[in-house]
Protein backbone atom coordinates (compact mmCIF):
# COMPACT_ATOMS: atom_id res chain seq x y z
CA UNK A 1 0.00 0.00 0.00
CA UNK A 2 1.19 3.58 -0.60
CA UNK A 3 2.59 5.41 2.40
CA UNK A 4 1.77 8.92 3.59
CA UNK A 5 3.41 10.95 6.36
CA UNK A 6 1.21 13.40 8.29
CA UNK A 7 2.75 15.75 10.85
CA UNK A 8 0.68 17.64 13.44
CA UNK A 9 2.22 20.59 15.29
CA UNK A 10 1.56 21.68 18.85
CA UNK A 11 -1.47 23.88 18.13
CA UNK A 12 -3.01 21.03 16.11
CA UNK A 13 -2.88 18.68 19.13
CA UNK A 14 -3.27 21.27 21.90
CA UNK A 15 -6.08 19.39 23.67
CA UNK A 16 -8.15 16.22 23.38
CA UNK A 17 -10.68 17.83 21.06
CA UNK A 18 -7.96 18.91 18.64
CA UNK A 19 -6.32 15.48 18.80
CA UNK A 20 -9.70 14.00 17.82
CA UNK A 21 -9.93 16.50 14.93
CA UNK A 22 -6.45 15.50 13.73
CA UNK A 23 -7.34 11.81 14.06
CA UNK A 24 -10.34 12.34 11.77
CA UNK A 25 -7.98 13.59 9.06
CA UNK A 26 -5.77 10.55 9.54
CA UNK A 27 -8.82 8.30 9.26
CA UNK A 28 -9.75 9.95 5.95
CA UNK A 29 -6.33 9.14 4.51
CA UNK A 30 -6.55 5.52 5.72
CA UNK A 31 -9.91 5.29 3.96
CA UNK A 32 -8.20 6.73 0.86
CA UNK A 33 -5.95 3.65 0.81
CA UNK A 34 -2.80 4.86 2.58
CA UNK A 35 -0.72 3.34 5.31
CA UNK A 36 -0.01 6.40 7.43
CA UNK A 37 2.92 7.46 9.57
CA UNK A 38 1.79 10.27 11.88
CA UNK A 39 4.44 12.50 13.47
CA UNK A 40 3.24 14.49 16.47
CA UNK A 41 4.62 17.40 18.47
CA UNK A 42 4.01 17.99 22.16
CA UNK A 43 0.71 19.65 23.05
CA UNK A 44 0.97 23.42 22.67
CA UNK A 45 2.95 25.05 25.48
CA UNK A 46 4.11 21.82 27.11
CA UNK A 47 7.70 21.91 25.82
CA UNK A 48 8.17 25.49 27.05
CA UNK A 49 6.76 24.46 30.43
CA UNK A 50 9.24 21.59 30.73
CA UNK A 51 12.16 23.75 29.60
CA UNK A 52 11.19 26.17 32.38
CA UNK A 53 11.20 23.36 34.93
CA UNK A 54 14.67 22.28 33.82
CA UNK A 55 16.10 25.79 34.02
CA UNK A 56 14.54 26.40 37.42
CA UNK A 57 15.86 23.10 38.78
CA UNK A 58 19.36 23.31 37.30
CA UNK A 59 20.52 26.48 35.48
CA UNK A 60 23.69 24.65 34.35
CA UNK A 61 21.76 21.50 33.47
CA UNK A 62 23.04 18.17 32.16
CA UNK A 63 22.01 18.16 28.47
CA UNK A 64 21.30 14.41 28.61
CA UNK A 65 18.71 14.89 31.33
CA UNK A 66 17.31 17.94 29.50
CA UNK A 67 16.58 15.70 26.51
CA UNK A 68 15.02 13.01 28.69
CA UNK A 69 12.63 15.57 30.16
CA UNK A 70 11.64 17.73 27.18
CA UNK A 71 11.12 14.75 24.85
CA UNK A 72 8.36 13.39 27.09
CA UNK A 73 5.73 15.79 25.74
CA UNK A 74 5.73 14.08 22.34
CA UNK A 75 5.35 10.67 24.01
CA UNK A 76 2.11 11.78 25.66
CA UNK A 77 0.69 13.13 22.41
CA UNK A 78 1.63 9.99 20.48
CA UNK A 79 -0.11 7.74 23.00
CA UNK A 80 -3.25 9.88 23.06
CA UNK A 81 -3.38 10.00 19.24
CA UNK A 82 -3.02 6.20 19.01
CA UNK A 83 -5.81 5.69 21.57
CA UNK A 84 -8.07 8.14 19.73
CA UNK A 85 -7.53 6.31 16.43
CA UNK A 86 -8.21 2.95 18.10
CA UNK A 87 -11.53 4.34 19.33
CA UNK A 88 -12.30 5.04 15.65
CA UNK A 89 -11.54 1.38 14.83
CA UNK A 90 -8.27 2.28 13.09
CA UNK A 91 -5.42 -0.16 13.92
CA UNK A 92 -2.83 2.25 15.35
CA UNK A 93 0.25 2.06 17.55
CA UNK A 94 2.40 4.74 19.17
CA UNK A 95 6.18 4.69 18.69
CA UNK A 96 8.85 6.56 20.63
CA UNK A 97 12.07 7.49 18.85
CA UNK A 98 14.09 4.68 20.41
CA UNK A 99 11.51 2.07 19.38
CA UNK A 100 11.72 2.86 15.65
CA UNK A 101 14.74 3.39 16.17
CA UNK A 102 15.50 6.88 14.88
CA UNK A 103 19.30 6.94 15.17
CA UNK A 104 21.00 10.30 15.79
CA UNK A 105 24.28 11.89 16.73
CA UNK A 106 25.02 12.45 20.42
CA UNK A 107 24.69 16.26 20.29
CA UNK A 108 22.01 16.53 22.98
CA UNK A 109 19.51 19.31 22.31
CA UNK A 110 20.63 19.64 18.67
CA UNK A 111 21.09 16.08 17.40
CA UNK A 112 21.22 15.24 13.70
CA UNK A 113 19.43 12.25 12.18
CA UNK A 114 21.81 9.54 10.96
CA UNK A 115 19.52 6.65 10.04
CA UNK A 116 15.92 5.46 10.21
CA UNK A 117 15.75 1.67 9.76
CA UNK A 118 12.36 0.65 8.36
CA UNK A 119 12.24 -2.97 9.55
CA UNK A 120 10.23 -2.52 12.76
CA UNK A 121 7.47 -0.37 11.27
CA UNK A 122 7.36 -2.42 8.05
CA UNK A 123 6.83 -5.58 10.10
CA UNK A 124 3.91 -4.04 12.00
CA UNK A 125 2.34 -2.68 8.81
CA UNK A 126 2.62 -6.22 7.42
CA UNK A 127 0.72 -7.50 10.48
CA UNK A 128 -2.20 -5.15 9.83
CA UNK A 129 -1.25 -1.88 11.52
CA UNK A 130 -2.66 1.02 9.48
CA UNK A 131 -1.20 3.96 11.41
CA UNK A 132 2.13 4.36 13.18
CA UNK A 133 2.02 7.38 15.49
CA UNK A 134 5.62 8.47 16.05
CA UNK A 135 6.79 10.95 18.67
CA UNK A 136 8.56 13.72 16.77
CA UNK A 137 11.60 15.74 17.82
CA UNK A 138 13.39 12.77 19.43
CA UNK A 139 15.75 9.93 18.67
CA UNK A 140 18.41 7.74 20.24
CA UNK A 141 22.19 8.12 20.28
CA UNK A 142 24.70 5.29 19.91
CA UNK A 143 25.07 5.12 23.72
CA UNK A 144 21.31 4.46 24.11
CA UNK A 145 20.49 7.91 25.50
CA UNK A 146 17.42 9.84 24.28
CA UNK A 147 18.28 12.83 22.12
CA UNK A 148 16.26 15.76 20.76
CA UNK A 149 16.64 17.50 17.41
CA UNK A 150 16.21 21.12 18.51
CA UNK A 151 13.21 23.42 18.14
CA UNK A 152 11.11 22.61 15.09
CA UNK A 153 12.57 19.12 15.10
CA UNK A 154 9.21 17.44 14.49
CA UNK A 155 9.14 18.90 10.96
CA UNK A 156 12.56 17.38 10.36
CA UNK A 157 11.37 14.05 11.78
CA UNK A 158 8.40 14.03 9.41
CA UNK A 159 10.43 14.71 6.26
CA UNK A 160 13.07 12.16 7.29
CA UNK A 161 10.39 9.47 7.71
CA UNK A 162 8.88 10.38 4.34
CA UNK A 163 12.30 9.92 2.73
CA UNK A 164 13.11 6.69 4.59
CA UNK A 165 9.75 5.06 3.79
CA UNK A 166 9.45 6.45 0.22
CA UNK A 167 6.18 8.17 1.10
CA UNK A 168 4.02 9.60 -1.63
CA UNK A 169 3.96 12.92 0.21
CA UNK A 170 4.64 14.56 3.57
CA UNK A 171 1.77 16.70 4.86
CA UNK A 172 2.60 19.29 7.53
CA UNK A 173 -0.55 20.29 9.42
CA UNK A 174 -0.30 23.58 11.27
CA UNK A 175 -2.40 26.61 12.27
CA UNK A 176 -2.07 28.29 8.85
CA UNK A 177 -3.54 27.05 5.59
CA UNK A 178 -0.40 27.30 3.46
CA UNK A 179 2.58 29.44 2.49
CA UNK A 180 1.81 33.12 1.95
CA UNK A 181 3.70 35.69 -0.09
CA UNK A 182 4.37 37.52 3.18
CA UNK A 183 3.11 37.55 6.76
CA UNK A 184 -0.67 38.28 6.70
CA UNK A 185 -0.30 40.05 10.04
CA UNK A 186 1.73 42.75 8.25
CA UNK A 187 -0.05 42.63 4.88
CA UNK A 188 -3.67 41.50 5.47
CA UNK A 189 -4.31 40.79 1.78
CA UNK A 190 -1.24 38.54 1.41
CA UNK A 191 -1.83 35.84 -1.21
CA UNK A 192 -1.50 32.12 -0.57
CA UNK A 193 0.76 30.23 -2.96
CA UNK A 194 -0.45 26.98 -4.53
CA UNK A 195 3.12 25.83 -5.17
CA UNK A 196 6.59 27.02 -4.22
CA UNK A 197 9.99 25.57 -5.09
CA UNK A 198 12.25 23.97 -2.50
CA UNK A 199 14.89 26.67 -3.11
CA UNK A 200 12.45 29.52 -2.52
CA UNK A 201 11.00 27.89 0.59
CA UNK A 202 14.49 27.30 1.97
CA UNK A 203 15.39 30.95 1.49
CA UNK A 204 12.12 32.14 3.04
CA UNK A 205 12.52 29.80 6.02
CA UNK A 206 16.08 30.97 6.64
CA UNK A 207 15.07 34.63 6.24
CA UNK A 208 12.34 34.67 8.87
CA UNK A 209 9.27 32.83 7.53
CA UNK A 210 8.35 30.51 10.40
CA UNK A 211 5.91 28.10 8.73
CA UNK A 212 8.54 25.41 8.07
CA UNK A 213 11.78 24.63 9.86
CA UNK A 214 14.87 25.15 7.67
CA UNK A 215 16.33 21.67 8.24
CA UNK A 216 13.08 20.04 7.13
CA UNK A 217 13.12 21.94 3.83
CA UNK A 218 16.78 21.02 3.28
CA UNK A 219 15.90 17.33 3.75
CA UNK A 220 12.87 17.56 1.47
CA UNK A 221 14.97 19.17 -1.28
CA UNK A 222 17.76 16.61 -0.91
CA UNK A 223 15.47 13.57 -1.08
CA UNK A 224 12.84 15.12 -3.41
CA UNK A 225 10.03 14.67 -0.88
CA UNK A 226 6.82 16.47 -1.96
CA UNK A 227 5.98 18.62 1.07
CA UNK A 228 2.51 20.07 1.62
CA UNK A 229 1.58 22.70 4.22
CA UNK A 230 -2.09 22.91 5.21
CA UNK A 231 -4.34 23.79 8.11
CA UNK A 232 -5.52 21.36 10.79
CA UNK A 233 -8.63 23.46 11.21
CA UNK A 234 -10.05 23.25 7.68
CA UNK A 235 -12.13 20.34 6.44
CA UNK A 236 -10.52 20.19 2.97
CA UNK A 237 -7.57 17.79 2.81
CA UNK A 238 -7.82 17.19 -0.95
CA UNK A 239 -4.65 17.27 -3.05
CA UNK A 240 -5.48 20.89 -4.00
CA UNK A 241 -5.48 22.14 -0.39
CA UNK A 242 -2.64 24.10 1.18
CA UNK A 243 0.68 24.83 -0.51
CA UNK A 244 2.90 22.25 -2.19
CA UNK A 245 6.67 22.63 -1.80
CA UNK A 246 8.18 20.85 -4.79
CA UNK A 247 10.79 20.84 -7.55
CA UNK A 248 11.01 23.93 -9.73
CA UNK A 249 10.19 21.75 -12.76
CA UNK A 250 6.71 21.08 -11.33
CA UNK A 251 5.82 24.78 -11.47
CA UNK A 252 4.55 25.92 -14.85
CA UNK A 253 5.90 29.48 -14.72
CA UNK A 254 7.85 31.19 -11.97
CA UNK A 255 7.05 34.61 -10.58
CA UNK A 256 9.98 37.02 -10.51
CA UNK A 257 9.41 37.47 -6.76
CA UNK A 258 7.39 34.96 -4.76
CA UNK A 259 7.69 36.32 -1.26
CA UNK A 260 8.80 39.04 1.13
CA UNK A 261 10.34 37.79 4.38
CA UNK A 262 11.55 39.70 7.40
CA UNK A 263 13.38 39.27 10.70
CA UNK A 264 12.41 41.91 13.22
CA UNK A 265 15.06 41.45 15.92
CA UNK A 266 18.38 41.81 14.11
CA UNK A 267 21.48 43.75 15.15
CA UNK A 268 24.26 45.33 13.08
CA UNK A 269 27.77 45.18 14.51
CA UNK A 270 30.79 46.99 13.08
CA UNK A 271 34.44 46.55 13.92
CA UNK A 272 35.96 49.98 13.26
CA UNK A 273 39.46 50.27 11.83
CA UNK A 274 40.53 46.65 11.87
CA UNK A 275 44.14 45.89 10.98
CA UNK A 276 43.75 44.54 7.41
CA UNK A 277 45.87 41.48 6.72
CA UNK A 278 45.53 37.97 5.28
CA UNK A 279 43.44 35.83 7.63
CA UNK A 280 41.73 38.73 9.40
CA UNK A 281 38.24 37.48 8.51
CA UNK A 282 39.03 34.07 9.98
CA UNK A 283 40.44 35.74 13.10
CA UNK A 284 37.17 37.70 13.54
CA UNK A 285 34.60 35.08 12.70
CA UNK A 286 36.39 32.15 14.33
CA UNK A 287 35.77 33.40 17.89
CA UNK A 288 32.20 34.30 16.93
CA UNK A 289 31.59 30.75 15.67
CA UNK A 290 33.14 29.31 18.84
CA UNK A 291 30.72 31.45 20.87
CA UNK A 292 27.73 30.13 18.89
CA UNK A 293 26.95 33.46 17.21
CA UNK A 294 24.68 33.12 14.17
CA UNK A 295 26.36 35.61 11.80
CA UNK A 296 24.40 36.47 8.67
CA UNK A 297 25.20 39.47 6.47
CA UNK A 298 28.89 40.41 6.18
CA UNK A 299 30.34 43.51 4.52
CA UNK A 300 34.00 44.63 4.46
CA UNK A 301 34.84 48.19 3.49
CA UNK A 302 37.71 49.27 1.24
CA UNK A 303 41.05 49.15 3.02
CA UNK A 304 42.84 52.43 3.63
CA UNK A 305 46.35 52.64 5.04
CA UNK A 306 46.23 49.03 6.07
CA UNK A 307 42.98 49.28 8.06
CA UNK A 308 39.36 48.48 7.21
CA UNK A 309 35.88 48.28 8.75
CA UNK A 310 34.04 44.96 9.05
CA UNK A 311 30.24 44.89 9.47
CA UNK A 312 28.01 41.89 10.12
CA UNK A 313 24.50 41.15 11.38
CA UNK A 314 23.33 38.71 14.04
CA UNK A 315 20.23 38.15 16.23
CA UNK A 316 19.86 40.97 18.72
CA UNK A 317 19.86 38.57 21.68
CA UNK A 318 23.38 37.42 20.72
CA UNK A 319 25.00 40.90 20.78
CA UNK A 320 26.40 40.64 24.30
CA UNK A 321 27.99 37.26 23.57
CA UNK A 322 29.41 38.60 20.31
CA UNK A 323 30.89 41.63 22.08
CA UNK A 324 32.46 39.37 24.72
CA UNK A 325 33.97 37.08 22.06
CA UNK A 326 35.42 39.95 20.02
CA UNK A 327 36.77 41.83 23.04
CA UNK A 328 38.39 38.59 24.22
CA UNK A 329 40.02 38.11 20.82
CA UNK A 330 41.32 41.70 20.97
CA UNK A 331 42.75 41.24 24.46
CA UNK A 332 44.51 38.05 23.40
CA UNK A 333 46.06 39.82 20.40
CA UNK A 334 44.24 37.75 17.76
CA UNK A 335 42.68 40.86 16.22
CA UNK A 336 43.28 44.59 16.45
CA UNK A 337 40.55 47.20 16.05
CA UNK A 338 39.83 50.72 17.27
CA UNK A 339 36.15 50.36 18.13
CA UNK A 340 33.12 48.07 18.22
CA UNK A 341 29.76 49.68 17.36
CA UNK A 342 26.48 47.78 17.92
CA UNK A 343 23.15 48.89 16.45
CA UNK A 344 20.35 46.87 18.09
CA UNK A 345 17.50 48.64 16.33
CA UNK A 346 17.53 47.16 12.82
CA UNK A 347 15.48 44.60 10.90
CA UNK A 348 16.20 42.45 7.88
CA UNK A 349 13.83 42.56 4.90
CA UNK A 350 14.24 40.19 1.95
CA UNK A 351 12.62 39.48 -1.40
CA UNK A 352 12.81 35.92 -2.73
CA UNK A 353 12.00 34.50 -6.14
CA UNK A 354 13.35 31.82 -8.45
CA UNK A 355 12.38 34.11 -11.34
CA UNK A 356 15.27 36.42 -10.44
CA UNK A 357 17.54 34.00 -12.29
CA UNK A 358 16.07 35.07 -15.62
CA UNK A 359 15.05 38.68 -14.90
CA UNK A 360 17.34 41.69 -14.56
CA UNK A 361 16.67 44.87 -12.62
CA UNK A 362 15.06 43.33 -9.53
CA UNK A 363 17.64 44.93 -7.22
CA UNK A 364 17.13 48.36 -8.82
CA UNK A 365 13.36 47.97 -8.50
CA UNK A 366 13.69 47.05 -4.82
CA UNK A 367 16.06 49.89 -4.01
CA UNK A 368 13.93 52.42 -5.91
CA UNK A 369 10.77 51.62 -3.96
CA UNK A 370 12.57 51.79 -0.63
CA UNK A 371 14.05 55.16 -1.61
CA UNK A 372 10.59 56.49 -2.53
CA UNK A 373 9.34 55.46 0.91
CA UNK A 374 12.28 57.15 2.63
CA UNK A 375 13.72 53.86 3.94
CA UNK A 376 17.50 53.99 4.25
CA UNK A 377 19.43 50.78 3.49
CA UNK A 378 22.26 49.98 5.90
CA UNK A 379 23.57 46.66 4.52
CA UNK A 380 22.83 44.65 1.35
CA UNK A 381 23.46 41.00 0.53
CA UNK A 382 22.29 38.96 -2.46
CA UNK A 383 22.16 35.42 -3.76
CA UNK A 384 20.89 34.00 -7.03
CA UNK A 385 17.26 34.09 -5.85
CA UNK A 386 17.16 36.60 -2.97
CA UNK A 387 18.05 40.16 -2.01
CA UNK A 388 18.26 41.11 1.68
CA UNK A 389 18.69 44.53 3.25
CA UNK A 390 19.07 45.82 6.79
CA UNK A 391 16.88 48.83 7.62
CA UNK A 392 15.87 50.72 10.76
CA UNK A 393 13.37 48.55 12.63
CA UNK A 394 10.74 51.31 12.72
CA UNK A 395 10.56 51.16 8.91
CA UNK A 396 10.33 47.37 8.62
CA UNK A 397 6.57 47.04 8.11
CA UNK A 398 6.52 50.02 5.73
CA UNK A 399 9.28 48.35 3.68
CA UNK A 400 7.45 45.00 3.61
CA UNK A 401 4.17 46.54 2.45
CA UNK A 402 5.89 48.70 -0.16
CA UNK A 403 7.77 45.74 -1.63
CA UNK A 404 4.64 43.60 -1.57
CA UNK A 405 2.81 46.21 -3.66
CA UNK A 406 5.76 46.89 -5.95
CA UNK A 407 6.14 43.25 -6.98
CA UNK A 408 2.32 42.75 -7.18
CA UNK A 409 2.41 39.78 -4.85
CA UNK A 410 -1.36 39.82 -4.39
CA UNK A 411 -1.42 38.15 -7.84
CA UNK A 412 1.34 35.61 -7.09
CA UNK A 413 -0.21 32.15 -6.84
Amino acid sequence: MPRLVMKFGGTSVADLERIKNAAQKVKQEVENGFEVIVIVSAMSGKTNEMVGWVQETSPLYDAREYDAIVSSGENVTAGLMALTLQEMDIPARSWQGWQVPLKTTSAHGAARIEEIPTDNLDAKFGEGMKVAVVAGFQGIAVDGRITTLGRGGSDTTAVAFAAAFSAARCDIYTDVDGIYTTDPRVVPNAAKLKKISYEEMLELASLGAKVLQTRSVELAMRFKVPLRVLSSFEADISTNAGTLVCDEEEIMENNVVNGVAFVRDEAKMTLVSVADRPGIAAAIFGPLADAGINVDMIVQNISEEGRTDMTFSCPVDQVLRAEKALNGAKESGEINYHGLVSDKDVAKVSVVGIGMRSHVGVAKQMFDVLAREGVNIKVITTSEIKISVLVDRKYMELAVRALYDEFELEHAT
